[in-house]
């Protein structure tokens, strides 16, 4: 009996020692090692991120990307009294051929001139423009910017507070370019402007297999659609007119995308007895794809 009670009162020991040795799981160890409130830690921001900040100065106001060392990832610039918009990507290099930096958010995309000699000031490529009316859809969501064959993002939304006020201090006196009216006196589609000049391009209509693809070509704006997205999803674009066709250029999902037309009787989309008279190549997603086109 008494060799029992021995045993138990062992168990009863190591048990208590187990307990004592416990210590609370998550947020309330973290306070328990530093002493500091739970709320203090379970609130503190994420500093993991990179993370956009305004700043403002004599100059204007800048909108700036930065990641956890306080490096600068990317940023907007807005000069006072001037209908200006800046973009800057420090980890781009210059493209002597390259003059289009493109930046945006989802589907919607704006190209900006680059300065081909760099940026020597704050390193990388900078480009400007006129202040799009859509700028506040450009950064709304996650922001994406290229630049030949180079890409940075998609990078975390700029906070609805910042990108308000941003937008605010750009908008004064920004170019609205929906309402430009034509010789006509009618409203142009913003698809047919580019650098607030009308744009002279033929619509067409683009087929491709191979996978199955299709495109609605507007001027500068080309709307990519696929079996899973057979709407289509409209990418703002630069257009450059070649010799024999032209090249639209511009974003979507964060990677380059670009078509280009030649002419090219006698096309075939491969699938039928059909011909075409303009031959596309089109690089959507790191793929190359091509595929067909005809005046819609």
């Amino acid at each position: 009996m008494m060799r029992n009670h021995r045993l138990a009162l062992i168990f009863m020991v190591l048990g208590a020692c187990d307990r004592e040795e416990e210590t609370p799981g998550g947020d309330e160890a973290l306070a328990v090692k530093t002493g500091a409130p739970v709320s203090a830690i379970t609130e503190a921001p994420d500093r993991t991120e990179a993370q956009w900040s305004l700043q403002r100065n004599g100059a204007g106001t800048e909108l700036v990307l930065q990641d956890p060392t306080s490096a600068r990832l990317m940023s907007f610039a807005c000069a006072s009294n001037e209908r200006r918009l800046e973009i800057n990507v420090p980890a781009f290099t210059t493209v002597g051929s390259e003059e289009r930096l493109s930046f945006g958010s989802g589907g919607e995309v704006e190209a900006l001139v680059a300065d081909v000699h760099g940026d020597r000031q704050r390193g990388g490529v900078s480009a400007e423009g006129a202040v799009p009316s859509n700028l506040a859809t450009l950064i709304g969501g996650s922001v994406s910017a290229s630049y030949g064959a180079q890409f940075s993002g998609p990078h975390p939304a700029v906070p609805l507070t910042a990108a308000k006020a941003f937008v605010a201090t750009c908008s004064k006196g920004a170019v609205e370019q929906p309402a430009k009216a034509g010789p006509t006196g009618q409203t142009v589609s913003p698809c047919l402007l580019q650098d607030g000049q009308p744009l002279k391009v033929q619509p067409l209509r683009a087929i491709g297999t191979e996978p199955f693809w299709g495109a609605r070509i507007e001027g500068r704006c080309v709307t990519y659609s696929h079996p899973e997205d057979q709407e289509g999803t409209r990418v703002w674009t630069r257009y450059t007119a070649t010799p024999h066709g032209g090249v639209w250029s511009g974003a979507l999902g964060g990677h380059h995308f670009e078509l280009r037309t030649r002419a090219a009787p006698g096309c075939s989309d491969g699938t039928s007895d059909k011909t075409y008279v303009v031959a596309v190549d089109l690089l959507v997603h790191g793929e190359k794809r091509k595929g067909c086109a005809e005046p819609s």
